[in-house]
């Protein structure tokens, strides 16, 4: 199963403090808005997103359909798949997401109460 580009999405409490701290790690910053409350930082393959008050806990993130650096893959398992796949397995991954192609996102918990997002883009 492939599951796409991976990185870790913080929930973090004060954004330009966070972004400093992992910039100061080698991190650069290469997407979001911090006005907005979000960024993406990145090192090398290593990606982390920054998001203040936009959700309560750190998640595990992957985007069907790009690759590591967020380039569009032109073959991939749509999210819709991967959701019915999942459920198929005895997952439990919410409701179904609406049909058809395109973008669309389902969340699951891994056994120790991580939340982890399947976020497709494309």
């Amino acid at each position: 199963m492939a599951l796409g580009a991976f990185s870790v999405s913080l929930a973090v409490k004060d954004i330009r403090a966070s972004k400093a701290f992992y910039e100061a790690l080698g991190f650069k910053e290469t997407g979001g808005d911090i006005e907005q409350g979000w960024l993406v930082l990145r090192q090398g393959g290593k990606v982390i997103g920054l998001f203040q008050g936009m959700f309560e806990k750190n998640m595990l993130t992957f985007n069907p359909g790009w690759g590591q650096n967020r380039e569009t893959l032109t073959d991939f398992e749509d999210v819709r798949a991967l959701q019915a796949r999942l459920k198929a397995a005895g997952l439990d991954v919410g409701d179904a997401i609406e049909a058809g192609t395109g973008p669309g996102h389902f969340m699951l918990t891994d056994p120790d109460g991580n939340p982890i997002l399947i976020d497709q883009h494309v």
